[in-house]
């Protein structure tokens, strides 16, 4: 299987630079994944679709505003970086621009002094491990330093950081946000739960190893980057509990997806706890919890194209990207959404 049977032409302006001003306004294509067959719909029409004692499952995770602007200390030297991922107290892993100029020992200074970082290693693909001084608690410090890390294909400032997170985001600690909630407001959720769907969370922390492009052309070669996720005992019972009665689990986002699956043994049943995952679902992998999914529209060939090809079938995906396109759909992080049942 080849990242190139992945590739879809995507003309630049489909890619969506702002989000909408109603979160449940954007378009909704529904995919039956036995047929293929596709309907245009609205967000909010999502609800037509979903039956009582089907339970959804949400990404709960609350993105950091993890982007840091600073200098060298001793220099003029500009210097971006982005939190990957706390790995003990104080002390990040981070991806640094310019790397070249944050050798170990490098200090780096945020906001005159208030937040400052020393380079303690490099690591896996050049990121760097830094560790943090500062006084006081360092998620106030970052709220007032940071900016939302919004994707690279997003030009456009960001002016309410709160549309970057969903309206359920609970648990800080992504660097990208579980993009598929994005749509879903409160009022909604309501209504989900007012039909008889049960509502269970789940969290991963989105790291940017989810987006990162796959640079070998045999796709069993790529390798994840670890994330980080939590499973509750409660929360896995109303999981487990749903697939016993006979009903369905329809993820929301492919980071819930991941989860699930991660944690869910080759017996069918969802296992409590918490730990790293780097599974990578592509076509030919057998889904153990999951019967639906709701979420956006993904990049050429992206590992997340591949995971929603393995749900529907590469052919299935490929012919609605193709009529996406088509019909003028807003792409990616902002952008419209697809569900698969």
């Amino acid at each position: 299987m080849k990242t190139s049977d992945f590739y879809y032409d995507l003309p630049q302006e489909l890619i969506a630079q702002d989000p909408l001003e109603d979160r449940s306004a954007s378009r909704l294509m529904h995919l039956d994944k036995v047929t293929g067959e596709v309907q245009h719909r609205h967000f909010r029409d999502v609800l037509e679709y979903l039956k009582p004692g089907d339970c959804l499952v949400i990404n709960d995770t609350k993105v950091i505003p993890a982007r840091l602007y600073g200098h060298k200390v001793g220099t003029d030297a500009a210097i971006e970086i982005l939190l990957l991922k706390r790995k003990e107290n104080d002390v990040w892993e981070t991806l640094v621009k310019p790397g070249k100029k944050c050798k170990p020992g490098t200090v780096i200074s945020f906001g005159d002094g208030i937040l400052t970082g020393e380079v303690i290693d490099v690591v896996e693909e050049g990121n760097r491990l830094i560790r943090f001084s500062y006084e006081g608690i360092f998620e106030e410090i970052l709220d007032r330093l940071g900016e939302m890390p919004l994707p690279p294909y997003i030009t456009h400032k960001l002016k309410d950081k709160d549309r970057y997170q969903t309206v359920y985001a609970k648990h800080e600690g992504s660097a990208a946000a579980p993009t598929a909630g994005l749509h879903f407001t409160k009022e909604l959720l309501q209504q989900v739960e007012e039909m008889g769907v049960k509502i269970a969370h789940v969290t991963l922390h989105v790291g940017l190893g989810t987006f990162r492009p796959v640079k070998v052309e045999d796709v069993t070669q790529h390798h994840m980057h670890s994330e980080f996720y939590v499973v509750e005992e409660d929360q896995a019972k109303l999981i487990n509990d749903t697939k016993a009665s006979g009903h369905r689990v329809i993820s929301v986002g492919t980071t819930s997806c991941r989860t699930l699956e991660a944690a869910t043994g080759e017996d069918g049943i969802l296992r409590a706890g918490s730990g790293w995952t780097e599974i990578f679902i592509y076509p030919g992998y057998q889904f153990r919890m999951i019967d639906g999914l709701i979420t956006n529209f993904h990049l050429p060939e992206s590992t997340l194209l591949m995971l929603v090809s393995a749900l529907a079938g590469k052919d299935h995906i490929m012919a609605a990207y193709e009529e996406a396109v088509r019909e003028r759909y807003r792409f990616f992080s902002f952008g419209d959404a697809m569900m698969i049942e």
